[in-house]
Parts: structure tokens; C-alpha cells; sequence
């Protein structure tokens, strides 16, 4: 939150000079009263407001909205990559020795690869950036543990 003099930010405890020449200490905060520094063009502004960096360029400015939502599907992608590479030994098993997948295995691995589609077309059915970050932000339970509807698809629970 910056004291601003001619489009300059202006620091707190250093001294600074204006256009015309005039030179300010650095005791210019603690030593002019509100009405002074106005009188003298000091102005203060708020910082703008803070954005993800991951949806907005700067506030208003939404980055490119199809290269977003592939980045977060590739996510969604490796997410479900890695929560399946714990009973890849099943399918490699099975593969080798034909040794039957256990039924819950094969169930987990339905359940990751139906979420991940599912996730991925959540994704994909967001119409703007603001739909797209309040997709991926919102809690996926609600305060009575409910599952909340406006919530990415949950993964499964991985097994134990």
C-alpha cells in the first residue's frame, strides 16, 4: 500500500525529490499530516488486488483459458498415473503369469480412470476463467461433510 507522488511510489523513510527539484527528508511520512502530503500531490494507493497466477495475468486479465485448462487436465492426467502405479504390478502379473487382478484392485483402477474422465470433462465444460477457478477451488466436501455438487469429481480413496 504505496504513498505515490507523479506516478512515482514513494518509500516510507527514504528521502525523495519531486519535479520540481524540491527535496523531501526521510522523516516525510512521520512529519506531514494527511492534508499536508495531499497538499503536496502525495497521494496513497491500494495495492491492486492479489490473483492467482495459474488463471490471471492481473485482475481482469484472464490468461489463455484453453492452454489453462490443458495444463490442469495434464495434472489431472499424472494425478491418476501415479495413484494407479501402485497396483501396476496386478497388470504386469497378470500379463506375464495370468494371475487373476484381485477384484478390489481392478475396482480401484476402474474407479481412478472413471474420475480422471470425469475430472477432465468438469475441466473442459468450464465456459471462463472465472468458472474454471471456482471449479478447481472449490472444497470437495461441504461444512456437513456432504460432497459438495460445484466440486471437481473426487478420486477414489486409494487402497490399503
Amino acid at each position: 500500500m504505496p504513498y505515490m507522488l507523479d506516478g512515482r511510489r514513494l518509500h516510507v523513510g527514504r528521502s525523495f525529490k519531486t519535479s520540481d527539484g524540491a527535496t523531501w527528508t526521510n522523516q516525510w511520512a512521520a512529519v506531514l499530516s494527511d492534508e499536508e502530503k495531499t497538499a503536496a500531490g502525495i497521494t496513497w494507493e491500494d495495492e491492486p488486488a492479489q490473483v492467482d497466477t495459474l488463471y490471471w495475468a492481473s485482475a481482469g486479465n484472464p490468461n489463455d483459458l484453453a492452454k489453462t485448462k490443458e495444463l490442469l487436465i495434464n495434472q489431472q492426467k499424472k494425478h491418476a498415473g501415479r495413484a494407479l502405479s501402485n497396483t501396476d504390478w496386478y497388470v504386469t502379473r497378470k500379463s506375464e503369469k495370468d494371475t487373476a487382478i484381485p477384484s478390489n484392485v481392478a475396482t480401484y483402477r476402474d474407479a481412478v480412470r472413471t474420475a480422471c474422465t470425469a475430472r477432465e470433462g468438469e475441466i473442459n465444460a468450464a465456459s471462463d476463467m472465472t468458472a474454471l477457478e471456482t471449479l478447481m477451488k472449490a472444497p470437495p466436501l461441504l461444512e456437513n461433510e456432504e460432497v459438495n455438487p460445484a466440486a471437481l469429481t473426487q478420486w477414489p480413496e486409494p487402497l490399503t
